[in-house]
C-alpha cells in the first residue's frame, strides 16, 4: 500500500542536490588509454569531480587518504548496474567527534551524487554497504564530513559501463515499495548491531529502454530513506537513480534494549512505504 506523503523538510535538500548534479554535466576532457578506453589511477581527480566539488564544498579543503574513511569497490565490475560499494569509517561515533554526513559520488554518471547520508551517533560506526550504477569508467568517491567540519575523502577507479541504461527487471512491479529490515549479527545492548534494509523498487533511471515498446521508461526511484530505532533517528539517506534497483543499505546501530527498528521510504512519485522490525 502506498500513501502520498512528500517529505517537506527533505525536498529542498534533494532539489539542491539535483541542481548541483545537473551543473556537473558540462562537457569535460577525460584521460584516455590507447584505443580510446578511459584510464586513471585511484586517487586522480577528473573534470567532472572538480566542477562538482566546487559546488558541493566551495572553498573547503578535502583531506585525501584512508586514515579516516575508505571506499572499497572492485577494479572491474562485471555488471555496471549493480556495483558493490563499501564505506569503512575509522572513527567511532562519539558525541565529541563523529561522522555527521557521508556522500557517495560517481564522477561520470548522469546524476553523480548517488547517496547523501545524514548520520547520528546512534549508528555507532559509520560503515555502509550498497550497490551503485556506474555508467562508464569512472571514479567512485566517498566524502565523509565530521562534526568538527573536516572533510575526508577516498576514491576508487572502477572499470565498467552501461549501468544507467541496463535493461531493467520488470518481474516484481506488484511488490514496489515492500520494505524489509533484518539484523545480520548478534544484538547486545550497548554494542554495534549490524542491520540491512532493502526496498523492492525498479529505481528506473530514465535511460532504460522498454524492450516491448522500445521507448524510454520514465525515471522512478527511491528518493529518501529514514531509519530510526526506538523512536530515535539513526540516519537519513537522500538517494538518486545512481543507486541500483531494489536499493539495499547495510549499516550499524546501537541497541540500548528492546525497541522497533523502523524505516520510512519515499520515492519520486511521492509514494510512502514503511518497514518495521521488532528488536528484543
Amino acid at each position: 500500500m502506498t500513501v502520498p506523503l512528500p517529505p517537506p523538510l527533505l525536498l529542498p535538500r534533494r532539489a539542491a542536490l539535483e541542481r548541483l548534479a545537473l551543473l556537473a554535466l558540462a562537457p569535460g576532457v577525460a584521460a584516455a588509454a590507447p584505443g580510446g578506453i578511459p584510464s586513471a589511477t585511484h586517487d586522480e581527480s577528473s573534470p567532472e569531480w572538480e566542477r562538482l566539488r566546487g559546488r558541493l564544498f566551495p572553498g573547503r579543503t578535502l583531506i585525501q587518504g584512508q586514515g579516516t574513511v575508505q571506499v572499497i569497490a572492485p577494479l572491474r565490475a562485471a555488471y555496471g548496474a549493480s556495483v558493490p560499494i563499501k564505506v569503512v569509517s575509522r572513527l567511532a561515533q562519539r558525541a565529541d567527534l563523529h561522522v555527521r554526513k557521508i556522500y557517495l559520488v560517481v564522477d561520470k554518471n548522469p546524476s553523480p551524487v548517488a547517496v547523501a547520508l545524514d548520520l547520528t551517533t546512534a549508528i555507532g560506526q559509520a560503515d555502509f554497504e550498497t550497490r551503485l550504477r556506474v555508467d562508464e569508467y569512472s571514479h567512485v568517491r566517498v566524502i565523509s564530513e565530521l562534526s568538527n567540519g573536516e572533510l575526508h575523502t577516498d576514491s576508487r577507479y572502477v572499470k565498467t559501463s552501461g549501468g544507467c541504461s541496463a535493461p531493467p527487471n520488470r518481474e516484481a512491479l506488484h511488490l514496489i515499495g515492500k520494505t524489509m529490515l533484518k539484523v545480520t549479527g548478534p544484538v547486545r545492548p550497548g554494542e554495534l548491531t549490524a542491520a540491512e534494509i532493502t526496498v523492492v523498487h525498479p529505481n528506473d533511471t530514465g535511460f532504460e529502454l522498454n524492450q516491448l515498446t522500445v521507448m524510454y521508461i520514465p525515471p522512478h526511484f527511491v528518493r529518501t530513506i529514514k531509519v530510526s530505532f526506538a523512536n530515535q533517528p539513526v540516519f537519513e539517506a537522500d538517494l538518486d537513480f545512481s543507486v541500483s534497483e531494489n536499493p539495499t543499505l547495510r549499516f550499524n546501530f546501537v541497541s540500548q534494549g528492546p525497541g522497533e527498528l523502523r524505516a520510512e521510504v519515499t520515492d519520486t512519485k511521492d509514494a510512502h512505504f514503511v518497514g518495521t522490525l521488532a528488536i528484543s
